[in-house]
This record gives structure tokens, sequence and C-alpha cells, in this order.
């Protein structure tokens, strides 16, 4: 698979060049489909990309409905939660529809019936997933070696991730790549060499599950993108 040529920008510029992608994605997936079904990601960089959306006027939320790409098993006020992320830098500040916003029950004790539960409520194909990549070149919460990697029809799932809260559900293989259109936010030099192995290693995302987003749109900061071949003094 080969990737888009990422966007290496200045740190300071990368929440608002990002967030004129997602609202362009949305504003499309709309008009096409009358609705754009989003997953959003959880994380600093992430958060920043939500306050530079909140702040855009051309997002029609009324038609943008909102999921997770993964979520940690813990209360939605919790905070670890993803959600509780995404509705104070984002949807608490913008005009959409409560019942547009799909949270997983993640708290539920029983993770397998709560990620079943999701995968009900998921469209047959995301419109947009924004993700991020950890140093350890994980996305959503599919880990390196993960046997999650190898789930070939479930869109979401259960999991257990070697950092804390360990404890989630994720998107899936097959819910990455079935979705129309991807972007992914990575920032900081402690990226920098997994951003390498997911856009120009060897394609084997059971190492490098980032590399299911290779065909998306990347934002990196200068740190991030410093160990890319392809792409020096960019």
């Amino acid at each position: 698979m080969h990737a888009v040529n990422p966007s290496i920008v200045d740190k300071s510029e990368l929440p608002a060049r990002a967030a004129e992608k997602i609202a362009e994605l949305l504003r499309s997936a709309a008009e096409a489909r009358g609705r754009a079904c989003v997953a959003l990601a959880g994380g600093t960089t992430p958060r920043a990309v939500h306050e530079a959306l909140a702040a855009r006027t051309d997002v029609p939320w009324s038609l943008v409905h909102v999921f997770f790409g993964d979520e940690r098993c813990v209360p939605p006020d919790h905070p670890d939660s993803n959600y509780r992320m995404a509705k104070e830098s984002l949807l608490d500040r913008v005009p959409i529809p409560i019942a547009q916003v799909h949270r997983p029950e993640a708290e539920l004790p029983d993770h397998e019936a709560a990620a079943r539960a999701y995968e009900t409520v998921l469209p047959a194909a995301l419109d947009l997933v924004i993700l991020g990549i950890g140093e350890d070149g994980h996305t959503a919460s599919l880990f390196p070696r993960s046997p999650a990697l190898n789930e070939r029809t479930r869109r979401y799932i259960p999991v257990i991730g070697p950092k804390p809260p360990p404890e989630r559900l994720t998107l899936t293989t097959p819910a990455l790549e079935t979705a129309a259109d991807i972007v992914m936010l990575a920032v900081g030099s402690g990226k920098a060499e997994a951003v390498a192995r997911a856009l120009e290693g060897a394609w084997d995302p059971v190492l490098t599950p980032s590399q299911l987003a290779r065909r998306g749109a990347w934002f990196l900061d200068a740190a991030a993108a410093a160990q890319l071949r392809g792409h020096v003094g960019h």
C-alpha cells in the first residue's frame, strides 16, 4: 500500500491544518451521502485538533455522526475516557445533536457484550477515521502482535493493551480497511521511528499496526517526520 505524501507542518499549525482537512472530508461525505460518520481518536494531539475543529464554522454538524475508534473500559466521566476528552474539547462546543454521538458503553462489566452492541450501531463503513500513532507503532487500540490484528470479520472488539488502563474496546483491521478516509496525527520526536516504519517500512501491520493507516492523510510535525527518508527537508 502506498502512502499519501504526508503534510509536514509546524507543530503550532498542525491542529488547524488537520482540522481544515477533517472539515473538508466531513462536508464531502455529507454532500455525497446525506450524513458523515466519523470515528474520533483519544490523546493530546487529537484534543488540540478537536479544539481547532470546534472553532470552525464550515462543518455541517447536523449531518455528522460521531463514533469512537477506541475506548478505555472506564466510566464516561473518568479522566482516561476518550469520550470525556472528546466531549470537553469538541462535542460540548458544537451544535451536534446528542442522538448523533454514539458512545461505546465500555464501562459495562461484559466487554464482549459492549463491543458487540457497538457493532450494531457502527455504519457498514465509516466515512472518516481519525487516528494517532503510539511510539510502539500502535493505532486505535491495535497494539503490535496483538491477536486482535488477526480479526477479519468483527469491526469492534475488546482487547487488552500493554499500557494502562489495559482493558479497551477498539475498531478492527476490517473497520479501518473499509473506511472511506483516514486522517493520522503525529507530533514529537518520540513518534519519529514509528512514523518511519508505518510509512516506509516493509508491510507488516502485525508488527506496526499503524501501517493500516498508510493510505490516509498524515499530518506530522518536523520532529515526528525526522526519520522519513523520502521527505528529508520538507
